[in-house]
């Protein structure tokens, strides 16, 4: 089994209009609602590859009570925690005419200590049974800076190997805890670093404590920095679309190759095939498995030398 976190779930809602113009009023042609936040995001990929996946963190609310109703029917496991407060909304409105996207996030609710003990009560069970752990996206309000470096801790002393991904000083805390594998985007790194060079970036967050860095490059594709060696895979064109859900469809990609022990340039390959694919569907964070399959073979993975 694969656990997800996610700390700051949300009610994704994708609106479609013909064109989007400041300042003027829009017919909207299509509305999708799913189960969102980046750690729910990364289960439905994972279900959709095949692989036994649960999800935790927090639900709560209006909002909350319709995103377990949509969770319900999916693959992933629902072990989220009720709270008081209300799940937040992300809204994606898509310019059809561009295939560009706005996306407007709303805060997350804010979460007692009870509730941060209640998670942690859940977490520690769900370890007993998981393959490996993915630790995504913002803290919501009332959550400590320090909470994912708390566990990967957690994690580490379980054997269980963790993912983060998430940005800020959640993530310069979280490197310290010397996850297994992070996953920032090229901003995300040179903010944790202060080198705009994504591989001299990359080898300063190992020094940090990351055993591994995947960074994501945008229509660049990936880079990994391993202490087995160094590559980049980049998508076979540039592809436009809605980005929504790309990252965590590669962490999904990552997640699924580690668990089945895939070799770096096949995880690297994949991951990069599911992003693409996520961006180039229709609706936020989905993907068509027969757009990934026709993409998968046609990434390519360079190999350099060993990491430093």
């Amino acid at each position: 089994m694969i656990l997800t976190v996610t700390l700051n779930t949300a009610l994704d809602i994708t609106y479609r209009v013909p064109s989007l113009a400041p300042h003027a009023s829009h017919r909207v042609t299509d509305v999708a609602e799913r189960p969102g936040g980046k750690g729910l995001n990364v289960a439905r990929v994972l279900a959709a590859l095949g692989h036994d996946t649960v999800v935790t963190g927090f639900a709560g609310g209006p909002c909350g009570a319709v995103l377990r109703d949509l969770l319900a029917p999916l693959p992933p496991v629902d072990a989220l925690v009720p709270v008081a407060g209300r799940t937040r909304r992300t809204v994606a409105v898509v310019d059809a005419a561009t295939g560009d996207t706005t996306q407007l996030n709303e805060p997350g609710p804010a979460i007692t200590p009870e509730e941060w003990a209640a998670f942690l009560t859940t977490y520690a069970e769900l370890l007993g049974g998981a393959d490996a752990v993915a630790l995504c996206g913002s803290l919501p309000p009332g959550i400590h800076v320090g909470a994912y470096a708390e566990l990967i801790r957690r994690a580490r002393a379980a054997g269980v190997p963790v993912l983060l991904d998430t940005s800020g000083e959640p993530l310069r805390r979280g490197i310290a805890a010397r996850p297994d594998l992070v996953k920032p985007n090229a901003d995300e790194l040179a903010r944790l670093t202060g080198s705009r060079d994504p591989l001299r970036a990359a080898h300063d967050a190992r020094r940090r404590g990351a055993h591994t860095v995947v960074a994501s490059l945008g229509p660049d594709g990936m880079l990994a920095a391993a202490p087995e060696g160094l590559w980049w895979a980049a998508p076979p064109a540039t592809v436009r679309g809605n980005p929504t859900g790309a990252g965590d469809s590669a962490v999904a990609g990552l997640l699924s190759g580690l668990v089945e022990g895939l070799p770096w340039p096949q995880r690297l390959a994949r991951a990069v095939a599911l992003s693409a694919a996520t961006v180039l569907a229709p609706a936020a964070g989905e993907f068509d498995v027969s757009t990934y399959e026709d993409l998968l073979p046609r990434v390519e993975v360079t190999t350099q030398a060993t990491a430093a």
